[in-house]
């Protein structure tokens, strides 16, 4: 087990990139041999990001309790149909047309209410992408159907922000609870605080993490990536 809250002199970062995800990881992994062990068995993990869009918020929203499959499938759909998937297209889908493009009744209401945020001005990524990871969450919790899951993997994919575990993500949690040999009665409380132990860098070994995950043949694809 490594020592409580990681702390470097020469690792000092609040997001990651392509020119410090590398040796984020070995700095992990110099501290937890379980990620290590991830490492040298499966290679580093891929820095896993996406673009502050519109179009991405609608993907991890999509991406809300199905497989990773489905939810890219529906997302190619709205693609296909709106031609340029913006808020103003999407709100100009009737019901009929959203569930031709596989989206649930639940869904889009939740991506209508993303659109119309942005309409009106209530929702401005490019402001958001300055704000802390607390004034993210309290701006975008505000919405309906986004939850702390969809804001952690917003601020993790997108905004990469290093220090985030998302702990209502199945395939993270399952991946930590097998790597570190976890009692199947574990509670939220102490998985955190095993989590703790990776601060400031929860984000990049949660990437570790669902490297280790897909990397098992009894994975199975619930969840973003």
């Amino acid at each position: 087990m490594m020592n409580k809250n990681i702390k470097h002199p020469e690792i000092e970062a609040e997001t990651f990139n392509s020119e410090n995800f590398h040796n984020l990881c070995e700095h992990l992994a110099h501290y937890d041999h379980d990620l290590k062990s991830v490492l040298e068995a499966h290679g580093y993990p891929p820095m896993w990001t996406r673009g502050n869009t519109f179009e991405t918020l609608v993907h991890i929203i999509l991406e809300q309790q199905v497989s990773l499959a489905s939810a890219l499938a529906a997302l190619q759909q709205l693609k296909e149909k709106t031609k340029e998937l913006t808020p103003e297209q999407i709100l100009k889908l009737s019901d009929d047309e959203m569930r031709a493009c596989y989206v649930s009744r639940q869904k889009t209401i939740y991506i209508r209410g993303l659109a119309q945020a942005i309409v009106n001005g209530e929702i401005n990524l490019e402001k958001i992408a300055v704000m802390s990871n607390d004034e993210v969450r309290e701006t975008l919790i505000r919405l309906k159907g986004i939850g702390n899951w969809t804001i952690d993997v917003y601020l993790m994919f997108t905004l990469q922000r290093t220090d985030i575990f998302p702990i209502g993500d199945l395939a993270a949690v399952n991946a930590l609870k097998r790597l570190k040999k976890l009692s199947p009665t574990v509670t939220r409380d102490e998985i955190l605080e095993i989590t703790e132990q990776w601060t400031p860098f929860r984000s990049v070994a949660s990437m570790i993490l669902w490297h280790y995950y897909l990397s098992d043949p009894r994975k199975k694809t619930k969840n973003h990536l």
